[in-house]
């Protein structure tokens, strides 16, 4: 019941009157409204032993998630609006989305629950302060961004509840779950623990300085009070994370992108090797806490790192892009997933050869690995909130995936998507895994 349901609200949101209701007249408001619908499977695979985290290595299939969004936007004067962003997610993941550390769908948080939950996705305010004898231009409205004339050369500032992503490590051909590659290693630079509850959200400002060229963007935000957890920690003064990222634009007949990207947070995340030094002595007060099943209520944990990410238009139905990233990996993973190294390279391709623009095809390959500290702390037979098999036999995670986008009416487009996982959650006793999954895409 629940497919055809979904099915119905895909083709019934994709006809020329329900768009017509999301059209804005009104140049002071903006109206944008998203549904995915994701089913994932995967077969059965061999596997010498699992544990409380791990991929089951039986058959899963009809593994259905769903997120629908609306993104509403007022201007509130010149250069200023504010933005609001209600949000509907429900369904699960394969295996409740652990067992992979590259997890194969971006669209599917961690948390247990198939019953669909109404929350506040973003809520900010945002305004862009021209700098000195600066041009402007003319900026169409779309998600979060009114219909205005904006300065080229500005200052913009965005303070309130919003995702670190919608700003940072942007990249044209891997970036958006809801549109292109799936998988998490794809979304963002892997290693980059990006401070956010468990939907990916999280409180704080941004400031960014643009130029025509280059952009320089800096953060300071709120970090969970557990791993993995919902509820923020409003104690600043000893939890806290900061972003910087460096933008150049390499101006050209088809252009190339360059960012870097500076990262570091305080929280109250143990250390692997402090971890299992107490488990060895008897004391278990801390394991717990790597799995979000309590605070530890001791600040000073430090997660720190860089990223690289490029991209590059070949020609005007072909891109290119490059990741690479790192973190110390000593610490606890806080926020995202448990990737502590990670590169990526990957195309995307325009069906314009075929007489379908509107149609995208899309290869990546992934590398994922983490620290010798977070081996031994899996060795051990401890457990992250992501991946943990109670035994570890160490190997780099590798993620392959191909997907192709097909638009079937003016706002719904269907995609068909494979991943092969090898060394699913770095374990060489396990897998390798094929997941197929079939994604609808509404966009108003």
């Amino acid at each position: 019941m629940k497919q055809i349901i979904v099915a119905f609200f895909l083709y019934t949101a994709s006809t020329p009157a329900f768009a017509q209701a999301f059209v804005d007249s009104n140049r002071n408001w903006s109206y944008h409204f998203q549904l995915t619908a994701i089913n994932q499977a995967h077969p059965s695979f061999n596997a010498k032993y699992e544990g409380e985290n791990s991929l089951s290595s039986e058959a899963e299939n009809k593994k259905l998630s769903l997120t629908t969004t609306l993104f509403v936007g007022h201007k509130l004067w010149k250069h200023a609006a504010l933005y609001f962003n209600p949000e509907i997610t429900g369904g699960s993941g394969i295996s409740a989305a652990k067992g992979i550390a590259g997890f194969t769908n971006g669209e599917t948080f961690r948390i247990g629950s198939t019953a669909p939950v109404l929350y506040a996705a973003r809520l900010f305010f945002q305004e862009h302060f021209p700098l000195k004898n600066t041009a402007y231009e003319n900026v169409l409205q779309d998600v979060n961004r009114v219909e205005e004339n904006i300065p080229t050369s500005r200052i913009t500032l965005s303070v309130g509840k919003i995702s670190l992503s919608d700003f940072f490590d942007k990249n044209t051909y891997s970036h958006d779950p809801r549109s292109q590659f799936l998988n998490w290693s794809l979304m963002s630079n892997a290693a980059w623990d990006y401070p956010a509850d468990t939907r990916g959200y999280t409180q704080g400002v941004v400031a960014e300085y643009i130029k025509p060229s280059f952009a320089i963007r800096i953060s300071s935000v709120l970090v969970p009070r557990k791993a993995n957890g919902l509820q923020l920690d409003y104690k600043i003064t000893k939890a806290h994370s900061e972003t910087l990222e460096l933008e150049k634009r390499f101006a050209a007949k088809h252009p190339t992108i360059i960012r870097l990207l500076f990262f570091h947070s305080i929280s109250q995340a143990p250390t692997y090797s402090t971890t299992l030094a107490q488990v060895k002595l008897g004391d278990s007060a801390s394991v717990d806490v790597y799995r979000g099943e309590k605070e530890w209520k001791k600040y000073g944990g430090v997660k720190y790192g860089f990223g690289i990410n490029a991209e590059k238009e070949i020609s005007a139905t072909t891109g290119a892009f490059f990741k690479a990233s790192w973190n110390d990996g000593k610490t606890a993973t806080w926020a995202f997933t448990e990737i502590d190294r990670s590169i990526s390279a990957g195309a995307q391709v325009k069906g314009n050869t075929w007489k379908r623009p509107n149609d995208n095809i899309g290869l990546a390959q992934v590398i994922n690995g983490i620290s010798t500290e977070h081996q031994a702390f899996l060795q051990a037979g401890l457990y992250g909130f992501i991946i943990g098999d109670g035994k570890l036999h160490y190997g780099m995670e590798t993620i392959t995936e191909l997907y192709y986008k097909a638009q079937i009416a003016s706002s719904l487009f269907v995609s068909a998507d494979y991943q092969f996982v090898n060394n699913p959650a770095y374990n060489k006793d396990r897998g390798p895994v094929h997941v197929f999954a079939i994604r609808g895409h509404i966009e108003l």
